[in-house]
């Protein structure tokens, strides 16, 4: 143990393997020659992989160097990502013909690129979307919490965005739709490295935070001006009085309320986001300058006000067949008419599973091949319907069985973009640089291992086709040393099977790669969560907004600091109800 320690306060690329530390080769480096640093577990395949990567990475930067004389650019690079589909349900045309919708743009990203059959994510969309623009798992970056109305919770300010490392090596970037990532000022994109951004802080929640809403009382009490008067209402503070839905900026110009808290608002932020985007890309293209857009349509309302234009006639369905289908078969269309297509890698992909434990009424949330979903570390919940297409460079039709991770889009990205330099080297980045996956197809990942985390606890690490659960439903063999909560995931995606004597030799191999994984977490902490007073520095704000901001405004003579609690957020339990189990 303390030879592993005073590796640890040492070279970052040092590493316990077969009990001595190596110096491996094939590390990216940044501009001043310090290198990127990895979670333990790849160096343990560097170690074993890296010579043979660089071989591999010499053909690719020749094959890209040839792509950048003919267009005069780096790559163009389209993030597009939605919310809780289950894998199975984009893709594979069966499944849809069970599950009640056709997405046939969306199938075509497959045909004409790759369908990933291991894309994992975080457990739910503020993790993940947090892991997507850093680079680092949700836990590193303090964001493991789901931000909801007023949340006083964002990304920190020192986070290192996929915008700012791409801005730095010359990319116009720009976001439009779900952020949420944080209400905080420090958190809106805009401040965060992209140069405009329209953005929301939350979910789709939104959607029920609205008049229509408190009408149908699919929230209640929010609006208390369309209640019957509470003769005993003794607290005109408690109730949010006003927030923002929408918010615009642009780097280094004033943050902006987008229209107001209305239905309408809500159903306009996809097209107004697309026609933005399309915008952007033409002011680039002209500029002969390469761009990066992330968008993150909102995809759906949980009011039933939409048309039901499925079988399934539900709010998941809907969305994927009528919003997001038609959304990338716009995008691919402008491509093609700027004539760049050939020229811009598309990463198109869902955030998390389903949200298939109690899910609203008619949602048409439901598992497919694996089990569990939203918030679960199960399969179900992290493993997700993910495609690429960039033609004349992924070979069309590609199905790798390689594992890859949301984080590792930040590397690939930054990678293809030639901005590794910009990557910071003083934190772990989680993300692996699978620009040889991307380009070689199958059986050219540089990861064969993900860590899941369920809030702020580690729920089960997977390693190649084995993967154990470390909130285990077997507390009992756990604590006597002889757990039963091994899984050999070919044959049970389902993960119902947990093994003991067929497995048991994994117990010192998985706790021989956590240990490392803790032990790294001691040289290069968590950031804890961060709070603060949620949208500051908005223009255009109103009044009530201003009071929220400032309650004294309201309450006088207060004996303490009315926003004192702010500051002592991250002093609750991460969820004091739950039962940290994996589902049902």
């Amino acid at each position: 143990m303390q030879w592993f320690r005073s590796c640890l306060n040492g070279s970052a690329l040092a590493v316990l393997l077969a009990g001595s530390a190596l110096i491996l080769p094939h590390s990216a480096a940044a501009q001043d020659g310090t290198e990127i640093i990895h979670d333990a577990e790849f160096y343990v395949l560097q170690a074993q992989n890296g010579d043979r990567w660089t071989e591999e990475d010499e053909g690719l930067q020749a094959k890209l160097a040839e792509l950048e004389e003919r267009f005069g650019t780096k790559p163009n690079l389209i993030h597009i990502m939605w919310d809780d589909t289950a894998y199975g349900d984009l893709g594979i045309p069966a499944i849809q013909a069970v599950r009640g919708l056709t997405t046939p743009n969306i199938n075509k990203l497959a045909e004409d690129g790759m369908m990933f059959t291991r894309m994992y994510t975080e457990v739910g969309c503020t993790p993940s979307r947090a892991a997507a623009a850093t680079g680092r798992m949700a836990i590193r970056s303090g964001m493991y919490n789901i931000g909801m109305l007023q949340e006083s919770h964002g990304l920190h300010a020192d986070e290192v965005t996929m915008a700012e490392v791409l801005g730095e090596a010359g990319y116009n970037t720009a976001f439009y739709g779900k952020w949420h990532l944080g209400d905080i000022e420090q958190s809106y994109p805009h401040n965060q490295g992209f140069d405009e951004a329209l953005f929301t802080g939350y979910n789709q929640i939104l959607s029920l935070n609205t008049r229509e809403a408190e009408q149908g009382n699919a929230s209640i009490g929010l609006f208390e001006d369309m209640l019957v008067e509470n003769p005993y209402k003794l607290d005109d503070t408690f109730v949010t009085k006003d927030w923002v839905m929408v918010a615009e900026g642009t780097k280094g110009g004033e943050t902006l309320q987008w229209r107001d808290n209305t239905t309408e608002t809500y159903e306009s932020i996809d097209a107004e986001g697309l026609d933005r985007m399309f915008a952007f890309m033409e002011r680039s293209v002209e500029a002969g300058e390469p761009f990066y857009v992330a968008n993150w349509p909102m995809m759906a309302n949980f009011m039933p006000i939409r048309p039901k234009c499925t079988r399934a006639r539900a709010l998941l369905q809907n969305g994927l067949q009528c919003t997001v289908d038609p959304m990338i078969a716009d995008i691919r269309a402008k491509l093609e008419e700027l004539g760049v297509s050939e020229n811009t890698l598309i990463v198109a992909m869902a955030d998390n599973g389903p949200m298939s434990h109690n899910p609203p009424p008619g949602t048409g949330f439901a598992e497919t091949i694996f089990r569990g979903g939203k918030g679960d570390f199960l399969e179900g919940g992290v493993r997700v319907p993910a495609f690429a297409v960039w033609p004349g460079m992924i070979e069309p039709g590609s199905l790798p069985g390689d594992m890859i991770h949301i984080t590792d889009i930040f590397t690939t990205f930054a990678s293809l973009g030639g901005a590794m330099g910009n990557i910071p080297t003083d934190r772990v980045i989680d993300g692996l640089d699978q620009t040889s996956l991307l380009l070689n197809g199958d059986g050219h990942s540089r990861r064969d291992y993900t860590l899941t985390y369920a809030g702020p606890m580690l729920g089960a690490i997977v390693k190649g086709d084995y993967k154990r659960h470390f909130i285990s439903p077997d507390p009992v063999g756990d604590a006597s040393g002889i757990p039963a909560a091994f899984y050999f995931l070919p044959s049970d995606p389902r993960e119902v099977q947990p093994m003991l004597t067929n497995l048991i030799h994994l117990k010192r191999p998985f706790n021989r790669m956590r240990l490392r994984h803790d032990l790294w977490k001691e040289k290069y902490p968590d950031r804890p969560e961060t709070h603060g007073i949620p949208w500051t520095g908005i223009a255009n704000a109103s009044e009530d907004l201003k009071r929220e901001q400032d309650p004294q405004l309201v309450l006088k003579d207060l004996p303490f600091d009315p926003l004192e609690y702010i500051e002592h957020l991250d002093e609750l339990p991460f969820d004091p109800a739950a039962d940290p189990s994996i589902g049902q």
